[in-house]
């Protein structure tokens, strides 16, 4: 029997904004457990929480960046749920009117394109988080996070492989960035993930019973434990067993998923709406307003990457997909360099130095990328001395040139100094000069190396190539 996967994913992004949802509380990460708190987001009584007004702002962004439609009307609603790091025994959310509703995201796997439909995009606010000490048998419970912002996306259960969870999952987190509403760190949980997962046999209309996977803080993460429940589900239902509805906890030591507990449905959290807050409405005015606002998106982008500076689809794919390292090679262009060899620095030198880091944190400026191409394409220095000299930029921030000055590292271009090293090669290697003049021209290699020993890499190759097919045909 052959299976569909359907898969719906539940994103939540925390938004960059400066104070909680309801109250005036940092949302600064890092700081001492419970430092962050006040009466109004630890829900003590006699308080009252106030909308921030940004956080809206940030919703009407994304939902416009998504095609989504703009609800005129919202409200919020209580989401009734007892845990320790729930100080209030509900979480303020929206239910049935929520601000954003449907939109969509297009994708591309293998070459393919399509369409991923948004049901919703709802504002919220987080809970606080359990530290699990190490040593003794107890927990420990930082509010600081309750009360933050978040967004929580819905998607429609329209994806149908791993892979083309893991492309919706860049794209959107892409577009987020791009707008800057969150800065989608994953190991801080400032974009989490959680995927629902049904088998169902192909052709078949009706939806198999899903399973819901947590604890996914990676992309790769969230690709690996897909296939493994998609392979776990396909194994039970071919030897005619039945899936249990439940929430599963995703583990990346052990490559496998555990269970958490049985999955609750809508009615369990006994929505109603909140009777502290006033319901939301948005004007015609406010939207255009934020649509004023809004920055080239990553479809935008690489598409004029393409056709402003002749990049290929793939070049300009990878370099769209952080508005940071788009904004980068934007620069580095701007100061003489050429694209595509922009383009191959940044996609190669740069992030391999990087080793993952984010681009902001860069010794090397996209001004000092650029003086090091335009040493390589006016000969001052040989691109494999170009490498040598970035990764002491890397190393200590310095200037291109003042590198290569301090160790006299300049491309020797010395016609009379090169002629005379070359017809002392030639003359110590007799024999390769005669199997070169009859017909072995694959030893020009061996020649402009023995050149490259002599003076340290710093013969100018182009150069060293004329020279000795000079000295070699006489």
């Amino acid at each position: 029997m052959e299976f569909e996967t359907v898969i719906g994913l539940e994103i939540h992004a925390q938004l960059k904004t400066v104070t909680k949802i309801f109250c005036g509380c940092s949302t600064k990460f890092g700081a001492p457990p419970n430092s962050n708190t006040c009466p109004i987001c630890l829900g003590m009584p006699g308080v009252l929480p106030v909308l921030n007004k940004r956080v809206v702002e940030f919703a009407i962004k994304l939902g416009l960046a998504t095609n989504s439609t703009i609800n005129r009307f919202s409200q919020f609603a209580r989401k009734n749920y007892f845990y320790p790091d729930l100080p209030k025994g509900y979480q303020t959310s929206q239910f049935d009117l929520p601000i954003i509703g449907r939109g969509e995201i297009e994708i591309e796997v293998d070459g393919q394109k399509k369409i991923i439909g948004i049901t919703r995009i709802h504002m919220e606010e987080d809970a606080g988080k359990l530290i699990h000490d190490e040593v003794e048998p107890v927990s420990h419970v930082d509010l600081n996070r309750t009360g933050t912002p978040l967004l929580e996306i819905v998607s429609e259960p329209d994806i149908r492989s791993p892979q083309e969870a893991a492309a919706y999952l860049k794209q959107l987190h892409a577009i987020l960035r791009y707008l800057d509403i969150c800065d989608g760190n994953m190991q801080e949980g400032s974009f989490r993930c959680d995927a629902n997962i049904s088998l169902r046999p192909v052709g078949q209309e009706e939806l198999g019973t899903r399973t819901e996977l947590k604890n996914m803080n990676s992309f790769r993460n969230v690709q690996r434990a897909l296939e493994y429940e998609v392979r776990r589900q396909r194994d039970i239902l071919l030897d005619g067993g039945k899936i249990i509805q439940e929430t599963l906890l995703w583990d990346p030591d052990k490559n496998c998923s555990e269970s958490m507990r049985s999955k609750e449905d809508a009615h369990d959290y006994r929505y109603f709406p909140c009777p502290d807050l006033v319901p939301i409405e948005i004007s015609e005015e406010w939207i255009e307003e934020v649509r004023g606002s809004l920055p080239e998106l990553p479809d935008q982008r690489k598409a004029r990457f393409v056709e402003q500076y002749e990049l290929p689809e793939y070049d300009a794919v990878l370099l769209t997909a952080d508005r940071a390292v788009a904004e980068y090679f934007e620069q580095t262009v701007k100061g003489g360099a050429q694209a595509k060899k922009a383009s191959n620095w940044i996609m190669t030198e740069l992030m391999r130095e990087l080793k993952g880091e984010d681009i902001s944190s860069c010794k090397v400026t996209a001004a000092q990328l650029a003086a090091l191409l335009l040493m390589v394409e006016k000969n001052t220095i040989s691109g494999k001395i170009a490498k040598s000299v970035f990764l002491d930029m890397m190393e200590n921030g310095k200037d291109p040139a003042t590198i290569v000055q301090e160790k006299n590292l300049a491309q020797v271009s010395d016609v009379g100094e090169l002629s005379a090293l070359v017809k002392e090669i030639v003359d110590a290697n007799p024999s390769q000069a005669e199997d070169f003049r009859a017909g072995k021209t694959k030893l020009m290699g061996f020649f402009v190396g023995q050149l490259m020993k002599k003076t340290k890499g710093q013969a100018n190759p182009k150069l060293a190539n004329e020279l000795f097919s000079k000295e070699l045909a006489s």
